[in-house]
């Protein structure tokens, strides 16, 4: 019993061995806090894993230790370790997400239109780029010292957001408000003659510098006309590309209706061009090959005004 007690002895005393491994640092460190800890940094650290090392990265960035500032860190903190080859180095990395730009443009136009800013004007900040927040942390931005010209409509300020696990960013904003008008835009692509329906079209904002003269600002001004060019989908719908649709085509026979005191005749014609709803139309009569001038009223009929002179009688070949 004995000998055999004694021969399990090394066995139990591997777990001592390992606790008793010499430090090293680890390549790649992914650091959850706005310090960095010394056990965060060298595997096997000992008593003094707790100890701060220094600060961790801001969130969404990285730096590298390289093996003398890893062999000064060990220095200062008692820990037995010395690099072997010069070519040791630790990558740290702190994990983030960018705040949100929707967060702070919302932000930003609740203050300026309370400073006089148009509400529908869109914001223009060159050059920002949203500060990066630790990963499951709510931020907080705010805005100190907005300014706003009425005149320029240029504002400037300072964005500040505030977030567990790291310090306070502090950011310059300055940009401007862009006017806008409202524009009606096609939502799929259509051909020439097509008549433009509710579902044809939806209105948004453009920049009223970017919009040529002549495009449709309002629903009312599209639905229902026709197309006299194609039009692809998102673009903007011009006046002069719409027309009011056509009832009566060319060459199509056409009811003409004579209309007059006490009198109310029908006869058949071919429209000689085509016509919307209220426009006048050439109509050569089938029966007496006379030409006249009549009013589109309805698809496929004409009215003609009795004592209407004839404008020619058709040749006949």
């Amino acid at each position: 019993m004995r000998r055999r007690a004694l021969a399990l002895l090394p066995l139990l005393a591997l777990p001592a061995r390992a606790g008793g491994l010499p430090p090293a640092p680890r390549p790649l460190v992914v650091a959850d806090d706005a310090t960095l800890r010394l056990g965060e940094l060298f595997e096997h650290a000992g008593d003094a894993a707790q100890a701060v090392v220094g600060a961790a990265p801001v969130p969404g960035r990285r730096m590298i230790l390289d093996a003398s500032q890893l062999a000064m860190i060990a220095r200062r903190h008692g820990l037995a370790w010395r690099p072997l080859s010069g070519e040791e180095r630790s990558i740290i990395e702190r994990p983030g997400r960018p705040l949100p730009r929707e967060e702070v443009e919302a932000l930003l136009r609740e203050d300026l239109v309370r400073l006089g800013m148009d509400p529908e004007a869109e914001l223009e900040l060159p050059g920002f780029a949203p500060p990066a927040v630790p990963l499951g942390v709510l931020a907080q931005p705010m805005l100190e010292a907005l300014h706003y010209d009425a005149t320029t409509r240029r504002f400037a300020g300072t964005l500040v957001v505030a977030a567990e696990g790291m310090a306070s960013w502090r950011g310059r904003l300055t940009g401007r408000a862009l006017l806008t008008v409202p524009v009606v835009v096609a939502t799929r692509r259509l051909a020439v003659g097509d008549i433009v329906g509710p579902d044809d079209l939806r209105e948004t904002r453009q920049r009223a510098e970017r919009v040529r003269p002549g495009t449709a600002q309002r629903v009312q001004e599209v639905a229902g006309r026709q197309l006299r060019r194609p039009i692809a989908a998102n673009l903007p719908y011009l006046l002069v590309d719409l027309t009011a649709p056509q009832i009566v085509g060319k060459n199509q026979l056409v009811l003409m209706v004579l209309d007059g005191p006490g009198l109310a005749m029908t006869a058949q014609g071919r429209a000689m061009e085509s016509a919307a709803r209220g426009e006048t139309v050439p109509v050569m009569n089938l029966g007496s090959r006379s030409i006249v001038e009549a009013e589109a009223i309805a698809p496929g009929r004409v009215r003609v005004v009795a004592g209407a002179v004839p404008l020619q009688v058709a040749r006949s070949h």
